[in-house]
């Protein structure tokens, strides 16, 4: 079979070649700021953190029990220490210790200098002030020792991290108060069209709502970047130049919608062309085929589709990468599955396709896929059921069931 719609006098850039251009054009933004360690989840780490004190910062138990020198086991017989006090958490037992002395200790309590082992409570007798430790008690057990998790001095975590609540809360361990952190990716994104109507406003014939600004407002949802929705704006190439020339001198990044094919209203390529440069338009891509991506001056211009799975698409296998690069992040190969493939699935040679599926496990760790329904570039309904896209190259000709196929997860999804 051929796809007809990917007949073109010179032949489609790759996905894979047009996510190498977009990688090579974009590079990290150069700015940080300082933030305070609670708003840091997220962010990104301009510099490496090290650790002012070590965690613990001081010998500690690792559980409730008695603090005992190991020079007074007796380890043929069971034996008696003389209880001498109590060890709280945050309330060290500082008195001097005797030989045979031992002390009642909590989980974090600070181990006095003169003890070097802890015996769990469980294991013991207590008899007022006599302590009896059985036959099996083995020394220098239960003792967090100072620095075991974090030696003072040493890296905490590395530059270009992103910072994960379990960071957060690494870094507090060693009291660290303010991070420097990457400056957030300044994004504008709007759509075009004007059959396009506002939410809130009736529908005239031939008009539908526009949905791409609310899926771009949720795939932007991040704290890397700092996000503007400029709104709806008319098949007009004055507006269109305009807004673009303006949005260029405030942000990093602009992505619009709409526009970027051929018809006789798709001015986005050309006005691209006219104010900045095009580093490629039209990709081997199903779907999404109409891309425009470029500069205006310093900022990156993602001319997507205006089709809604178009749009999906084409932002997280080509923009979202792009953005986490320019926010400071090394960027890793996504994750890719092969799967049983449970339905039989149509295709032209031609052009990459994203097909939306639903990923399956069974009990032996086998895994299937199947459509999530529909596949045309308007439904949006297959998209919000899949979990996943299965990955069909340019020069699939179809599926059948049974085949096995490649399957990348969508991010934020499980497998079922």
């Amino acid at each position: 079979m051929i796809d007809f719609c990917s007949q073109e006098s010179k032949p489609l850039l790759l996905v894979e070649e047009a996510i190498d251009k977009i990688m090579t054009a974009v590079e990290a933004v150069k700015e940080c700021e300082v933030i305070e360690l609670r708003l840091g989840l997220g962010r990104v780490l301009a510099k490496d953190v090290f650790a002012s004190i070590s965690s613990p910062p001081e010998r500690n138990s690792a559980m409730d029990g008695y603090a005992f020198n190991s020079r007074d086991i007796n380890t043929e017989n069971a034996f008696v220490l003389t209880l001498a006090g109590t060890a709280w958490a945050g309330r060290p037992y500082t008195a001097e210790l005797l030989a045979g002395q031992c002390v009642r200790i909590f989980t974090g309590a600070v181990v006095p200098e003169a003890l070097d082992s802890v015996i769990m409570q469980e294991h013991v007798s207590v008899n007022h002030e006599s302590i009896q430790f059985p036959e099996t008690t083995q020394p220098y057990q239960n003792i967090r020792k100072m620095g075991e998790d974090i030696a003072l001095g040493s890296v905490v975590l590395d530059s270009n991290k992103v910072l994960s609540a379990m960071d957060l809360g690494l870094l507090a361990s060693v009291g660290i108060e303010k991070i420097v952190v990457k400056r957030k990716v300044k994004v504008a994104f709007f759509s075009t069209g004007d059959e396009l109507q506002t939410l809130g406003q009736a529908l005239s014939s031939g008009q539908i709502y526009d949905s791409n600004r609310y899926t771009l407002t949720g795939l932007l949802t991040d704290p890397l970047y700092d996000v503007t929705d400029m709104g709806l704006l008319p098949d007009d190439p004055d507006i269109l130049e305009e807004n673009f020339i303006k949005a260029a001198e405030k942000y990093d990044v602009i992505i619009s919608t709409g526009g970027a094919s051929v018809g006789d209203a798709d001015y986005v390529k050309d006005i691209l062309t006219r104010c900045g440069n095009v580093n490629f338009w039209k990709l081997a891509i199903k779907p999404g085929k109409p891309l425009a991506v470029g500069k205006i001056g310093n900022c990156h211009f993602f001319g997507l589709p205006g089709n809604p799975v178009a749009v999906v698409v084409t932002f997280q296998y080509l923009v979202a990468s792009a953005l986490k690069k320019l926010a400071g992040l090394t960027i890793e190969k996504k994750l890719q599955i092969t799967a049983i493939c449970l339905s039989d699935l149509k295709k032209s040679a031609g052009r990459q396709e994203y097909m939306r599926g639903i990923l399956t496990q069974d009990s032996h760790g086998v895994f299937f896929v199947s459509s999530a329904g529909k596949q045309g570039s308007h439904i949006l309904k297959s998209m919000s059921h899949a979990n996943c896209y299965i990955v069909l190259p340019v020069t699939c000709q179809g599926v059948k069931e049974g085949d096995k196929v490649r399957v990348d997860l969508m991010p934020g999804t499980s497998i079922l």
